[in-house]
């Protein structure tokens, strides 16, 4: 069985990186997206153990200390981490990873995870993701400024990814994030893994 790719998306809060994953998920099969660790509140509607696992500081730093997070950063006050084992289970499995974290961790798992790519999502003016930010009715005037200060210093980072997607037009983004998967799934080195058995039969009478 070809083992799945490890794809790292990060973007700054706001540019809908959460929503055009979500959309991918029911256009590509064998897609999942793995769930960190975090210390910060769970916000309503979020779900344990689905949206994020929601620990406590001393719990996360507790696996720190046993070594079990490929990467982990603190961002806004509070820590966010990415389970180790679970990663290389997933992509065992064949299946392709997505890791939502921001550009911290991104360097992180570039320097330990050989062949994994990483796409950044960006919006399209910084107007357009101030606007976003309020009306998503999170965040009072003082954090909404503070997210677009830190969304700046993000987005300073994107010439470090493989890939970068434009979030304007909603239903092109999630196009072309797809065609990222599938481009990759076709490549030669991964169709000689998964099909070795189908390229050695029609080889039989070469």
């Amino acid at each position: 069985m070809a083992k799945g790719t490890l794809y790292i998306i990060s973007a700054p809060s706001g540019a809908g990186k959460t929503t055009l994953v979500q959309a991918l998920l029911t256009a590509l099969n064998d897609v999942v997206v793995s769930v960190s660790h975090t210390t910060r509140a769970m916000r309503k509607g979020e779900v344990d153990g689905v949206n994020y696992h929601f620990v406590s500081q001393a719990v996360f730093e507790s696996m720190i200390a046993a070594g079990e997070f490929l990467e982990h950063a603190r961002v806004f006050d509070h820590y966010y981490g990415t389970s180790r084992q679970h990663i290389q289970e997933q992509l065992a499995l064949g299946k392709d990873v997505i890791l939502e974290i921001d550009w911290q961790g991104a360097r992180q798992i570039r320097e330990l995870m050989a062949g994994c790519r990483s796409i950044f999502v960006l919006p399209p003016s910084i107007q357009a993701l101030r606007l976003r930010l309020d009306k998503r009715g999170q965040d009072d005037a003082a954090i909404i400024e503070r997210r677009m200060q830190e969304a700046v210093r993000e987005m300073s980072h994107y010439n470090e990814f493989d890939y970068i997607v434009i979030n304007d037009d909603f239903e092109r983004a999630r196009e072309q994030l797809a065609a990222i998967f599938i481009s990759h799934r076709t490549l030669r080195e991964y169709q000689q893994e998964k099909n070795a058995d189908l390229l050695a039969a029609l080889l039989m009478n070469k």
